[in-house]
């Protein structure tokens, strides 16, 4: 289950597309930082035409991205791993620019034995944010 603000969150938002998220190991204390957009782009034929539509993730069942992080989680269990919500973003711009901020304000990079992220990738500029 994902964590929000000390809840357990189950229902997206309409004004919201993604969120910035940290997974912790309860074993160990090591940290995931990422992001995962709630709906992703398809296309479908209608009546012969070939439509474009959103259709949800799988962020409620997502653990990351990152290999070692999905190794520890099938090795030792789901049960041992906390999901948390930081961030709830209305833009990807957004996602990317709070994640980025935190993966470098933590020093994710500097840590290799407190967190999972083996880099960071943010390509952001101050239009993105609509703060």
């Amino acid at each position: 289950m994902w964590m929000y603000e000390h809840h357990e969150f189950t229902e997206v938002p309409p004004d919201v597309i993604g969120f910035v998220y940290n997974i912790i190991n309860t074993q160990s204390g090591k940290q995931y930082i990422g992001i995962k957009l709630f709906t992703f782009a398809k296309r479908k034929s209608v009546k012969g035409k070939r439509k474009r539509i959103r259709v949800e993730s799988d962020w409620r069942e997502y653990y990351g991205s990152n290999k070692q992080l999905l190794d520890d989680v099938t090795t030792i269990g789901r049960e041992y791993f906390t999901r948390n919500i930081l961030y709830l973003c209305r833009t990807k711009g957004q996602c990317s620019y709070y994640e980025a901020k935190l993966q470098f304000e933590m020093g994710v990079l500097e840590h290799p034995d407190k967190f999972y992220n083996d880099w960071i990738i943010c390509k952001v500029h101050r239009k993105h944010l609509k703060l």
